[in-house]
């Protein structure tokens, strides 16, 4: 059990442990009764990024002292386990670990990100030679990201517009693109999965390569297609961020991944008659936050130096397209009014159980109420 105290921390002067040794600044050991007693963190945190830290490239102020408060500068001097859990990618953990500890502050692990596209780790592992259509984000990074998961046959629409450029001959090649492109014969390419990692840039081209693959009768571009009653197996579609909207820099919401979900199915049930069947991730999936339960046990396995089973009660800060998966994970939600929630506008579709004006009220108040001593 990851709680096995029944007394909280803020509770600790009324009781007068007769010694007490720090572990570590997440676990404290009590002598009481002649018994050494671990005592570790009542709750958790999940953040959103956007919205709750960030807005587009600039810090939140409310983020950063909200952060330091949970990484032990708070009365009890006891570090909060928390992870970050954001519908952005299109770089690996690692790099957009090293950005968010410049900009929050703090040092953020790779145990503390989840990414949109963070779960198909667990895909590649299962399918790791498999070829695969990777989608989004700028250049062959997002190539990169994938074949840093395992992914060892990974390739963009760029790489079969090289090959082939009557694929779709409104976009020529830059030099710059010919420089990473990865060189193949595709009619001998059978796909199993695109895999739609980040937003993606150039639409029309993407559109047109999955139009292509996922209609294919050989799974490969350039390929006849195949009848629409076509029983063979077909090539798995995963979109990893369904935001419709985000909230960046600007005042006005950007249209996310969402919007060019909307684009592809509405374009492919224009030619077919139907929508091509998908797998969602990202928030407010169900997967997206079971996964992400997985990762908080290793950042509390982490912090506590010992192998954890369970999580304690999850508080997830969120923005207002989280509220349905938390709910779902039955994680206690608190909405803060600087993402693209706007309470002038009415109330939220989905209710939380809290709403704060901005981070560090929201992690302060539910400390509080856990009789946490801030």
């Amino acid at each position: 059990m990851f709680h096995p105290v029944a007394f909280p921390m803020g509770h600790w002067s009324n009781r007068v442990p007769v010694k007490q040794v720090i572990l570590d600044t997440s676990v404290r050991m009590v002598m009481r009764d002649d018994q050494w007693i671990r005592v570790t963190s009542p709750l958790a945190f999940a953040f959103d990024i956007d919205g709750v830290l960030l807005q587009g490239a600039t810090v939140i102020p409310a983020a950063k002292r909200a952060l330091q408060i949970l990484e032990g500068r708070n009365a009890t001097g006891l570090k909060i386990p928390y992870i970050l859990i954001t519908n952005g990618g299109g770089y690996s953990e690692e790099d957009r670990c090293q950005r968010l500890t410049s900009q929050l502050g703090v040092e953020i692990h790779r145990s503390q990100l989840v990414q949109a596209h963070t779960i198909l780790r667990q895909v590649a592992k299962k399918h790791p030679e498999e070829p695969v259509l990777v989608l989004g984000g700028l250049k062959d990074r997002i190539r990169k990201v994938a074949e840093g998961y395992g992914f060892r046959n990974a390739y963009i629409p760029s790489d079969i517009l090289a090959w082939n450029p009557n694929i779709w001959p409104f976009h020529s090649l830059t030099p710059e693109e010919h420089t990473f492109v990865k060189k193949a014969d595709f009619s001998k390419i059978p796909f199993s999965s695109i895999l739609v990692f980040h937003d993606p840039r150039n639409w029309s081209l993407d559109i047109q390569v999955m139009i292509d693959i996922l209609r294919s009768r050989t799974r490969s571009p350039g390929a006849p297609y195949r009848s629409l009653n076509h029983e063979e197996k077909p090539v798995k579609l995963v979109f990893c961020n369904p935001d419709l909207l985000w909230r960046s820099a600007i005042d006005q919401p950007r249209i996310g991944q969402g919007a060019f979900i909307t684009a592809f199915q509405s374009v492919y049930k224009s030619i077919t008659g139907t929508y091509y069947p998908y797998t969602q991730y990202g928030k407010p999936q169900e997967a997206t936050f079971k996964f992400a339960e997985t990762m908080l046990m290793e950042r509390i396995s982490e912090l506590e130096g010992r192998r954890v089973q369970e999580v304690p009660p999850v508080r997830t800060i969120s923005t207002v397209i989280s509220l349905t998966g938390a709910n779902a994970a039955k994680w206690s939600s608190i909405l803060l009014h600087t993402g693209v929630y706007d309470p002038d506008q009415g109330p939220p579709a989905y209710t939380p159980t809290y709403e704060a004006e901005d981070v560090e009220e929201a992690v302060t108040s539910t400390l509080e109420r856990h009789g946490v001593r801030v």
